[in-house]
């Protein structure tokens, strides 16, 4: 990560903001630009543990999902859908995911517009291994207390909801 700074950026920024007459903005502020750096520092442990796997988090997303189907497949554009990306995203994580040998395509048995994305044994068998490594080296140590973590999940929830992210 690199030293850590001797004061925290981003309530330097909501102060300037509150001097800049900006004060009814200023904690959204601070509270967004707070979440995506957050997110940066997330996304960097998690890709920390992934690189010896020779993933990136998107294509373990994708292997993940692949992985809770009750087949071990999905029609490409489901798993855009449930992954919340556009669809040249998840070509471009198939595409790498083929050439490693971790997922096949197929077409669909009854469906000639749609193609199937398949777990192959050595992608299942990753993908497990995968899931063991983050859960041990990030997700148990999440750097969020315990008793923040529900409040969090919920607060976010509710944000991502009100955004039209999901219904209900």
């Amino acid at each position: 990560m690199g030293t850590p700074l001797p004061r925290d950026p981003i309530a330097d920024a909501q102060r300037n903001w509150e001097r800049h007459g900006w004060a009814d903005v200023a904690a959204p502020m601070a509270a967004i630009t707070a979440i995506m750096r957050t997110q940066q520092i997330l996304l960097a442990r998690i890709e920390t543990v992934l690189k010896p796997f020779g993933l990136t988090f998107a294509r373990y997303e994708l292997l993940a999902l692949l992985s809770f189907a009750r087949s071990g497949a999905l029609p490409m554009n489901k798993a855009s859908a449930l992954l919340q990306v556009h669809p040249t995203s998840v070509t471009n994580a198939v595409d790498r995911l083929q050439e490693a040998g971790l997922v096949l395509r197929s077409p669909h048995p009854t469906d000639g517009r749609t193609t199937l994305i398949e777990l192959t044994s050595a992608g299942r068998t990753l993908a497990k291994r995968a899931t063991a490594a983050l859960n041990a080296e990030v997700f148990a140590q999440s750097g969020f207390a315990a008793s923040d973590v529900e409040q969090l999940v919920r607060i976010l929830g509710d944000f991502r909801r009100n955004a039209g992210d999901f219904d209900g």
